[in-house]
């Protein structure tokens, strides 16, 4: 490696360094990735909102971390089942089994964005999402309850742009609003967040706010006294809380889960593996062997074929010489003009003089000379030059024109 090569591989490192060092020393951003799961600390998780309510109340809170269907289908107790999470959606059994769960007098409480479409169509309401006006483009919602022993004298608001819905349709025979959400300041928009239905012996909550209950509205002033209107609905019972629909995951998945999720640990591991990757390529390059060339195999059969040659004519054996010749030329005929010339005949001197474009008169010459050198034992050089000048020039006019 010349000096150059050291200098920029130097400064290319150095570069890689700086990065690191720069990316792993800035601030935390914040997470407002939605989890809701009891042990996440992010904004979105629920993390300060399960902890409080455990340690706050006389209920029990019992963790689920299975399906529902699975825990309602074995011998489920009595109570209320708790979901928190961005969007909620169960199938057709799912529901089913909650639905006759809740008829025998328990309490069904879903916070959640969507509540998906079979639940939806049950109750008969319908989710809309808040579209902000051009004249105030935020879209945080200040909650109140409608109830005016739990009403607030002014609504706590969550003050982050978020997804914000509403209930834009509800069946007023049977469900009763117990919450709204109002948008904006100068000219607010009141909507329904949070409803009631009963359902058997049992009753059903829907609210469209799950960030309610995140670590961020709870920590922020006075806005925990809303959770606990909210959860006055559901006081001395039995709580199931759901930690199967989340959208964060209550366990870790992965081996580099601690790792990856420190700033500082995550780009040290990233250093590590960039120096492995460039000690392999530079280490690996200065210290290969050179491949051998590997010369292919020459073909040295002309030479070989002239080296034999030069043997029977020093040893004079030309009529040897000669019948090789001729067995050659055979092979000749009998590949190149597809001709079978152990049947040699009139028709055969024919078809190879058509063939071969030569005067049939030449052609038998030929033939009339290859038969004579056979016959005869004791033929000399003369003889030999004689056959083999007669067989190249019939091949070496073979298809020129003027020949006939």
């Amino acid at each position: 490696m010349n000096r150059t090569y050291k200098i920029a591989f130097g400064l290319f490192l150095l570069l890689v360094i700086s990065l690191a060092w720069l990316e792993s020393s800035e601030p935390e951003p914040i997470n407002w990735n939605s989890s809701y799961t009891a042990k996440d600390k992010i904004p979105l998780g629920a993390y300060i909102f399960y902890e409080s309510w455990k340690t706050s109340t006389k209920d029990s809170i019992q963790d689920i971390k299975i399906p529902p269907y699975e825990y309602l289908h074995s011998s489920p107790e009595n109570g209320t089942y708790f979901f928190l999470n961005n969007y909620v959606n169960f199938d057709d059994n799912e529901l089913d089994e909650l639905l006759e769960w809740v008829s025998r007098g328990n309490k069904l409480f879903v916070s959640a964005y969507s509540f998906g479409e079979n639940l939806s169509d049950t109750l008969n309401i319908e989710i809309s999402t808040y579209i902000a006006t051009s004249k105030d483009l935020k879209t945080r919602p200040s909650f109140n309850l409608v109830n005016p022993d739990l009403q607030f004298e002014q609504a706590l608001e969550f003050d982050q742009d978020l997804l914000a819905t509403y209930f834009s349709e509800i069946d007023t025979l049977n469900n009763i609003v117990l919450g709204t959400s109002s948008f904006g300041k100068k000219e607010p928009e009141e909507k329904i967040n949070f409803i009631k239905t009963g359902f058997g012996d049992g009753e059903i909550y829907l609210h469209t706010a799950p960030q309610a209950f995140s670590n961020y509205f709870l920590l922020k002033n006075e806005n925990y006294r809303y959770s606990e209107a909210l959860l006055s609905y559901l006081s001395n019972r039995n709580i199931l809380w759901d930690s199967y629909y989340k959208s964060g995951k209550g366990f870790f998945s992965s081996p580099l889960y601690i790792l990856l999720n420190n700033r500082p640990l995550k780009w040290a591991y990233y250093f590590v593996i960039i120096a492995a990757i460039l000690f392999i390529l530079f280490e690996g390059k200065r210290k290969q062997r050179s491949i051998p060339v590997v010369e292919p195999l020459q073909n040295k059969s002309f030479e070989f074929t002239q080296t034999m040659a030069h043997l029977y004519l020093e040893q004079k054996k030309y009529h040897e010489l000669g019948l090789k010749k001729i067995t050659l030329f055979m092979e000749f005929i009998r590949n190149r003009y597809r001709l079978d010339p152990s049947v040699i005949n009139d028709s055969f001197y024919r078809d190879l003089a058509a063939k071969s474009e030569n005067s049939l008169e030449r052609t038998k010459r030929l033939f009339e000379i290859i038969y004579n050198f056979q016959e005869n034992k004791e033929n000399n050089k003369d003889r030999f030059f004689e056959l083999s000048k007669s067989i190249n020039t019939f091949k070496k006019h073979d298809g020129k024109s003027g020949n006939r």
